[in-house]
């Protein structure tokens, strides 16, 4: 902690002391190290290790320097999904210098303001925004205003904020054909609530190859929310109907709702695959090792975060850089449950 017991805060003036050099030195050295010579910063470097001094972010700010922060708002960071952008976001930022912040808005465009206001407030370097409903006005004024911003599994459709995006349309195609072409006909997608972007996209992309299909039946369900516990109960549901009202195959919004959905069907005695072929989406980290191992729509998330935070550090280097947008491919992986 930067304190000591006796004394108080520990400040630049007992580092200078500490490595007898000026304080205007120590100041050199957190502010512009360029200004300082190998041999001073060694023994700066080593004072402050000894003494556990940790510069004030405040004081940094009020001289002008970056924060070396930058902010990061997703839908749901406990998603694995979202989790390993965070992550992949994190190694960037870190190679250069610079440190995260993660939150979560829940797709509550209110909370997603909070975040924002705080990390400006704060004077962060920059945003990653997984957007939590189509109205991006606001994140378009604090990119005019001088916040770079990078959007995460979404685009503008204005082209003012940088994006990385999904083809999520052909990912639910994907998922689809996937299904009908192993011989499927009874379908039935397994959605959240209405309006989340993404996955009305794969609902658009399962409805092309339905449509491509004759004798083919979709059928849509909606839960509150795309998590294991409303895939259980959906799992549940279908369990409940008599075998010839049942679909043949379940094509879920994501990979957590999936895992749920089969849990729910395989507590209830119905065989997936055999009876009910289910596909998910994302490919997170436990779709491989499910009790019935997943078959998916992967994302590149390693990729996805990636991207953004290199688009994020051209956008802080770069000021007033004109936006970029990059759209990724889904690729099916095929495992055991269909």
């Amino acid at each position: 902690m930067n304190r000591r017991s006796d004394e108080g805060p520990i400040t630049i003036y007992d580092v200078a002391r500490q490595a007898e050099v000026s304080v205007a030195s120590v100041s050199n050295f957190l502010n512009w190290p360029d200004r300082v010579s190998a041999t001073m910063k060694e023994r700066i470097a080593a004072a402050i290790d000894s003494l556990g001094f940790v510069p004030s972010l405040a004081a940094r700010q009020l001289r002008g320097r970056p924060s070396g922060i930058v902010g990061a708002s997703f839908v749901n960071a406990s998603n694995p999904y979202f989790g390993g952008i965070a992550t992949a976001v994190e190694k960037l930022v870190a190679d250069n210098g610079l440190a995260v912040v993660v939150g979560s808005s829940h797709e509550s465009a209110a909370q997603q303001k909070r975040f924002l206001d705080l990390f400006e407030q704060l004077r962060f370097d920059g945003v990653v925004v997984s957007p939590s409903d189509d109205d991006l006005e606001p994140l378009r004024r604090r990119r005019d205003q001088g916040t770079p911003i990078v959007l995460v599994d979404h685009e503008d459709p204005e082209h003012r904020l940088s994006s990385v995006s999904l083809d999520h349309r052909e990912g639910g195609r994907l998922a689809a054909q996937h299904l009908l072409d192993v011989g499927r006909r009874r379908l039935l997608f397994a959605a959240g609530p209405e309006g989340v972007r993404q996955v009305e996209r794969r609902l658009d992309g399962c409805r092309l190859a339905v449509g491509q299909t004759p004798g083919v039946h979709l059928e849509i369900v909606r839960a509150p929310d795309l998590d294991l516990a409303d895939g259980t109960a959906v799992g549940l549901r279908i369990a409940e109907l008599p075998p010839d009202r049942r679909p043949d195959a379940v094509v879920a919004g994501n990979d957590l709702h999936a895992i749920g959905i089969i849990a729910g069907l395989t507590s209830a005695g119905v065989r997936v695959p055999d009876d009910i072929a289910v596909v998910g989406y994302d490919d997170i980290p436990f779709a491989a090792v499910a009790a019935v191992p997943l078959t998916t729509v992967r994302q590149p998330i390693a990729e996805i975060g990636t991207a953004a935070a290199r688009l994020l550090l051209d956008e802080i280097a770069q000021p007033g850089r004109a936006s970029r947008e990059v759209v990724l491919a889904p690729e099916l992986v095929v495992r055991s449950s269909a």
